[in-house]
């Protein structure tokens, strides 16, 4: 069974807009990233005036990784704040790819932290290397905050080994999710030492002020977007679920209504962490993307049964009541820069692809849609997009396996020979990673420029 849910008015007022392309403020934000790290090390320059000896490189070496792992320690909660100008304009998969990367930064800069300022007050003893261990104890019981710090750093290595891509694919998503929430108790314990410890604070009161103002503000954020905005979403449109269909074996529909949805300020191509306030589910917050465009009273995800959380949502029941968080994601119509666009999705990957076939502007032979997955039967949302095609003219191919399991190809010789002005396309693409990797690499080689190639994953 399969169900219709047409975007109505709003949605097709959508297709009548203009094309104006909103640039992404990465290349911005990144530099503003490492003047602050420039700034920092000016801080540890202006407040060392010579290093005479082995011990003070080496207690210097502490106190620059200290200051760097305490600046990225504040960037690391950004990017877990979910600020719309980040999630919307740079992307949720860039700022989560973001946050990994200064996540390992941090761990290495504050363990090397450790190592090194231990070792100089060993050192500064009287002490050998061999003696670090001791030294680290002397110092947890003998300096202010120094025990807060060792707990945080503990959770720090805790955060990390379930990060790790091995132990990370072996435990449950919610396990390390909730695992990971713990960067903020780590943060916080690990902030007060450097406030009391630090030798750039105790005789910089200005810098002392400006890491106040840095947490400060990333606090705010946090406690602002994490929880103040959510609350106030959910009390305001109070959504429930309305119904729940199967499209195809394995992947279901869930409709979700309340009230003035449209006001929520969701676009096609976005999604929303989800939690279904139901048995066994009211503490999993998963995100799944939007399968059709936002009505004023509807709105509608269809995942596929690949773990516990979207396996037990077919057996969610009409009423039950749901919290949302979001809208996330840059992959919009806001992306576009060219009158023809190539939407390409691989499995369930269609959902955010589905939507955006219906809304994205473009007169008849504009848009085209190439839907990979494995057999026929497994094209989900089928009906609708043949409907949806006929409707604005648009182009719909499949790529299937063949009867012995034979995959299809999708060269860029095969794709220049499907669309022979490829290059002239925008294409949005949302699918498995290995998939998507692979489209990529034929969309450049078939000629397309790689800042017209958007897509976004959520494997995280």
């Amino acid at each position: 069974m399969t169900t219709t849910l047409a975007g109505g008015r709003a949605a097709r007022r959508q297709t009548m807009r203009r094309i104006r392309p909103r640039r992404s403020p990465a290349t911005v934000l990144l530099l503003a990233v490492w003047a602050g790290a420039v700034a920092v090390m000016w801080l540890w320059w202006h407040n060392t005036p010579s290093i005479a000896d082995q011990n003070g490189k080496i207690l210097n070496a502490g106190r620059i990784t200290g200051l760097l792992a305490g600046y990225l320690m504040a960037l690391v909660v950004l990017q877990m704040a979910r600020v719309p100008a980040l999630e919307r304009r740079v992307g949720s998969d860039r700022v989560a790819r973001w946050h990994a990367m200064s996540g390992r930064y941090t761990l290495c800069l504050v363990f090397a932290h450790v190592f090194l300022i231990m070792w100089g007050y060993a050192l500064q003893a009287g002490k050998s290397l061999g003696d670090i261990v001791q030294q680290t104890i002397d110092s947890i019981n003998q300096l202010p905050d120094m025990g807060k710090a060792a707990i945080g750093t503990g959770l720090f290595l805790l955060i990390g080994l379930t990060s790790i891509g091995p132990v990370r694919r072996r435990i449950p998503y919610d396990t390390w999710y909730h695992v990971h929430l713990l960067t903020y108790g780590a943060v916080f314990l690990t902030f007060w030492h450097q406030i009391t410890t630090g030798n750039d604070f105790a005789v910089e009161p200005t810098a002392k002020t400006f890491w106040y103002v840095l947490y400060g503000s990333v606090t705010a954020l946090v406690v602002w977007y994490r929880i103040l905005t959510p609350i106030r979403l959910n009390l305001r449109h109070r959504m429930r679920v309305e119904a729940v269909i199967e499209e195809t074996p394995g992947i279901v529909s869930v409709l979700i209504g309340g009230r003035k949805l449209h006001r929520m300020g969701a676009e096609a191509g976005q999604f929303f962490r989800w939690r279904f306030l139901a048995p066994g589910m009211r503490f999993s917050s998963h995100p799944y993307s939007l399968s059709a465009a936002p009505r004023p009273d509807m709105l509608r995800i269809t995942v596929k049964a690949i773990g516990d959380h979207s396996a037990r949502l077919r057996e969610l029941t009409p009423g039950t009541k749901v919290w949302a968080e979001g809208p996330y994601g840059a992959m919009t119509a806001q992306r576009r820069s060219r009158g023809k666009v190539l939407l390409v999705a691989g499995g369930v990957g269609i959902t955010p692809m589905r939507a955006l076939f219906e809304t994205l502007p473009g007169a008849s032979g504009d848009i085209t849609l190439l839907y990979r997955a494995n057999t026929t039967q497994d094209l989900a949302l089928w009906d609708e997009l043949a409907a949806i095609a006929d409707d604005r003219g648009a182009r719909l191919m499949y790529a299937v396996n063949s009867p012995d399991g034979e995959r299809p190809d999708i060269s860029a010789e095969r794709l220049r020979q499907k669309l022979p002005d490829i290059e002239q396309h925008d294409v949005f693409m949302c699918g498995p990673a290995g998939f998507a990797q692979g489209v990529y690499e034929a969309l450049r080689g078939a000629g397309v420029p790689a800042r017209r190639i958007h897509h976004e994953s959520f494997e995280m």
